[in-house]
């Protein structure tokens, strides 16, 4: 089972843990994920609000790759998985926009076919792999963990792109923390924002970290860790507990390295020591 890997920028520049885990996960699991050569930005998901064709664009050329490779894309961040979604569905649709996308990219030699899908390595474990097979697979499991679930907005959201899972009650993501033998716990304001989005306006800083810290308050009441699946969610709430902010002692964990944790792979190999909220309380509920 081969894949076109798509890291993306943010999970490339800061979050090599992220990457990391994937891996080791993903191999251990029989999943070979394979660099796409000269891939660049997802075209971001606000680009197409400034510049409908040239995000098209961006994400068409990164499709291209994929498509030269012959295989299915999977990606790491929420943002980039809507992103490439969104153009991927949108220029298999519409022939005068992939038309003119294509002119574009004749411009550095590439075209835009419609040939691969795009999934998040969440529907590609529980698509592709089967939650039986992964289970299968467990050999460490973390009984007694308490982990509080974030999805993020474009795991699920918008419905009609993304096509996956029940955005208003998802399961997906709870199933896939209940197989390494921890348990997923409902907490208020589960399915929010992470409110990373605010960063990137004027003056908003002070305001995303507020509501970061608002969830952060009431996962501590019900668990013992958070799990993300987007590297946007991820340093958002982890940095909201760094100086100079009092920290809330959660650790924030890519979901790929509990996994790998309750499929026996070391707590260095998943790169846990480069979380900066410490995460050595799951050692106490690991063999």
């Amino acid at each position: 089972m081969r894949y076109a890997f798509f890291v993306g920028c943010t999970t490339l520049a800061r979050l090599s843990s992220y990457e990391i885990s994937t891996r080791k996960v993903a191999e251990a699991l029989g999943m070979e994920l394979l660099d796409m050569e000269g891939s660049g930005c997802c075209g971001t998901t606000y680009l197409k609000c400034i510049d409908r064709k040239t995000g098209l664009a961006l994400a068409a050329r990164n499709i291209s790759i994929a498509e030269d490779m012959g295989m299915n894309i999977v990606t790491l961040c929420n943002g980039c998985t809507e992103v490439l979604t969104d153009a991927n569905n949108t220029l298999k649709e519409d022939d005068e926009l992939r038309d003119d996308v294509n002119d574009v990219l004749s411009e550095v030699d590439r075209q835009f076919r419609g040939t691969v899908e795009v999934k998040h390595f969440v529907r590609a474990f529980l698509e592709d792999l089967g939650i039986d097979k992964i289970q299968a697979r467990v050999s460490n499991p973390l009984e007694g963990l308490r982990v509080a679930v974030h999805y993020g907005c474009h795991l699920l959201k918008p419905f009609k792109i993304m096509n996956f899972d029940d955005p208003e009650d998802p399961t997906s993501l709870d199933e896939m923390v209940n197989i390494t033998g921890a348990v997923s716990v409902d907490y208020p304001g589960k399915l929010d924002c992470c409110t990373a989005p605010l960063l990137t306006m004027k003056r908003r800083n002070e305001l995303a970290v507020e509501i970061a810290r608002e969830k952060l308050s009431a996962v501590k009441k019900y668990a013992d860790i958070m799990i993300t699946v987007c590297p946007f969610c991820y340093l958002m709430y982890e940095q909201s507990q760094l100086p100079p902010n009092d920290s809330y002692d959660i650790p924030i964990v890519h979901y790929p390295q509990l996994l790998g944790l309750s499929m026996g792979i070391d707590f260095q190999d998943l790169a846990l020591n480069e979380n900066r909220v410490d995460p050595s309380v799951i050692k106490n509920y690991s063999k």
